[in-house]
């Protein structure tokens, strides 16, 4: 006895996630505004400290 079974379509899976990578470029300028802020707060966070270390030496 033989069965002869014939499979015509695929069925999707039921959670397919969508993945979309974002291109380069736009890493890049994410990046580099994360860069750009993290210097900036870092150079405002040392003048105030500089400015209150030499304001309490005096």
């Amino acid at each position: 006895m033989t069965t002869n079974i014939t499979i015509t379509e695929r069925a999707a899976p039921a959670a397919a996630p969508m993945r979309r990578a974002l291109p380069g470029w736009v890493w890049f300028i994410a990046l580099w505004c994360v860069g750009v802020g993290g210097a900036m707060s870092l150079g405002f966070a040392f003048k105030i400290l500089m400015n209150l270390t030499l304001f309490a030496v005096k």
